[in-house]
């Protein structure tokens, strides 16, 4: 594996996620092994290893899961914007993994946020998966999100666990209050399916932008994935690659969507760029599946898989 480079220095990280931090217990014919996880804390993980400043907003126990946590976003020069809390341990996620390496996820997880904040707003704020959905922290994410909509980008991806969650229309509920205060959705589709049985995907998308946001942007595994604004609509295809496991996956397409939204800023979302954006990141999530656990290119691995070594933005 490549050394990540740091995140450049910098008083204020560019991106702040919010969200939970875990170990990822994973169980497989050959052994059992622990790495750090949790979808926002991959995010963050995988912006850190493109060079993103970023810093996340968690809570995590003051235990040796805790710790690992932290020396593993340290590595990528991740900020942790909240320091061991004052649970006895730190959520765990046990990923099962089958003979085609894709993983069963059992939690045993609690969330909740410290008051702690972002001094200056960045110019990115990401936010997902269980922080967004599950009490009684899910209630500070939205109040976050309420307060930085339209001041900073505000990305979302639910990263659905139905194991943790309520009913289908509750989280649904949960889901849909949130899209008026963000800019960029992207969800699986088993994540759309899930929430919408019966729903083509790209109706799935329209959706989610008649409830506000700019960019929906749907993964569909093999069959690549689809990303849709109000004036026009890609279909990206997948990069064929020897899959390990697919954990982190999704979360390693997330950090290069945002890194590629980063060195776009104003500039506009047509189709060639919604092309370039869906490049990048499904050949990240390329990446991330040849390697155990999530483990996401650095912005050289990833640039170097790209045609001519060009950055795709």
């Amino acid at each position: 594996m490549q050394e990540a480079k740091p995140a450049l220095p910098g008083t204020d990280p560019d991106v702040v996620v919010v969200g939970e931090a875990l170990v990822d217990i994973v169980v497989a014919p050959g052994g059992t092994v622990e790495h750090p996880g949790g979808s926002p804390a991959n995010v963050a993980y995988g912006l850190g290893r493109l060079g993103v400043r970023t810093a996340l907003m968690t809570s995590i126990g003051d235990d040796h899961h805790g710790a690992a946590i932290q020396r593993h976003l340290a590595s990528a020069g991740v900020e942790l914007l909240a320091g061991p809390g004052k649970r006895d341990r730190t959520a765990t996620a046990t990923a099962t993994l089958a003979s085609d390496g894709s993983a069963h996820y059992d939690f045993d997880i609690t969330w909740d946020l410290p008051s702690t904040a972002p001094m200056t707003l960045p110019k990115v704020l990401h936010t997902g998966s269980i922080a967004t959905f599950l009490a009684p922290g899910a209630a500070a994410v939205r109040t976050l999100l309420e307060q930085s909509y339209r001041r900073c980008l505000v990305t979302y991806d639910p990263n659905i666990r139905p194991a943790l969650l309520g009913s289908q229309a509750e989280a649904k509920g949960i889901f849909e209050d949130l899209i008026p205060f963000t800019e960029v959705v992207k969800l699986s589709d088993e994540d759309a399916q899930w929430l919408y049985p019966g729903l083509a995907l790209e109706d799935i998308a329209q959706r989610i932008l008649h409830l506000g946001a700019g960019l929906a942007v749907v993964t569909k595994g093999s069959d690549g994935s689809l990303l849709s604004t109000p004036g026009a609509q890609v279909l990206v295809p997948s990069v064929r690659s020897v899959v390990v496991d697919t954990i982190g996956a999704g979360d390693s397409y997330m950090a290069a969507l945002i890194y590629g939204l980063l060195a776009r800023e104003a500039e506009g979302l047509g189709p060639g760029a919604l092309e370039a954006l869906g490049r990048l990141a499904t050949k990240a999530a390329a990446i991330t599946v040849r390697r155990a656990g999530a483990n996401p290119p650095t912005s050289d691995e990833l640039l170097a898989e790209l045609p001519d070594h060009q950055p795709a933005i």
